[in-house]
């Protein structure tokens, strides 16, 4: 009977998160309802299963999710997590505190972290399959140079620091300036300035929505006038939640990927 309320928890978590994922990948919003729904379901179901199997839990279950909000909530403040990201690990916390290993046992041995607070191996998980991107964005900006044997940073961005050139090579690509207009989702990674010497390009490592589209503006009309070449910098902005969702799904089938390579590096 504990693995039916093992099997509704975890299809509940899934099915919200990949709706909140989907959502969030299509208008880059996540409606406050789908965590008013979520929130109430997953607490009643983990209170009733606590209480009829596992009264003993019932601490360590207030636990992780007070630790859970707390650094969901850091990371919302310090500007690392949206809004929505930081009610998914809140609401992560309510549904599967603990690795429902009743229902799924992961193909590596769980790790101590997933045994008492799940919700930080999914995050874990989640954090490194975003960097995974990072070898993608690099081996796409390798091949673009190589097959248009032109330089990545031209026209006023050879005088960038390498860190600021690192950082925009793994997170985006070129891209011509009338994409970066009509796809939305792309948000530019350079900018423009007219000074008394010119026109003067930089590179933003944080894009934000907010003025993206003056951003964007400003450059097109710079390739307009022949300031700069029609290729410019662009990140396609994937939203974090995806990689939560993609990082509750390894946990589950995995385990702890942070706990997998320390183990295997020491035997």
């Amino acid at each position: 009977m504990q693995i039916i309320f093992d099997a509704a928890r975890t299809a509940i978590t899934l099915l919200f998160l990949i709706y909140a994922s989907w959502s969030d990948y299509k208008t880059r919003e996540v409606s406050n309802t789908v965590w008013i729904a979520f929130a109430p379901i997953a607490l009643a179901l983990t209170l009733l299963e606590i209480y009829i199997y596992e009264i003993s839990q019932l601490p360590f279950y207030g636990m992780c999710f007070g630790l859970a909000t707390a650094f969901a909530l850091i990371l919302f403040y310090s500007g690392g997590f949206g809004g929505a990201d930081a009610k998914a690990l809140m609401c992560l916390a309510l549904a599967l505190p603990f690795h429902p290993e009743k229902l799924i046992k992961p193909f590596f041995d769980a790790s101590p972290i997933s045994q008492i607070f799940f919700p930080m191996t999914v995050f874990s998980n989640s954090v490194l399959l975003a960097a995974a991107t990072a070898i993608y964005m690099l081996l796409r900006n390798i091949f673009w140079r190589q097959k248009n044997s032109e330089k990545l940073f031209d026209q006023g961005l050879e005088g960038e620091s390498f860190w600021r050139k690192l950082l925009v090579s793994v997170t985006g690509y070129r891209v011509h300036v009338d994409q970066l207009k009509k796809k939305w989702h792309l948000y530019p990674l350079e900018d423009i300035e007219n000074t008394e010497n010119g026109a003067k390009r930089m590179l933003i490592v944080l894009p934000k929505d907010e003025g993206r589209d003056v951003i964007v503006e400003r450059l097109a009309q710079a390739v307009e006038n022949g300031k700069i070449q029609n290729t410019v910098w662009a990140t396609p902005g994937l939203p974090m939640l995806i990689f939560i969702t993609a990082g509750l799904i390894t946990a589950l089938l995995f385990g702890d990927i942070i706990w997998i390579c320390i183990s295997l590096l020491l035997g």
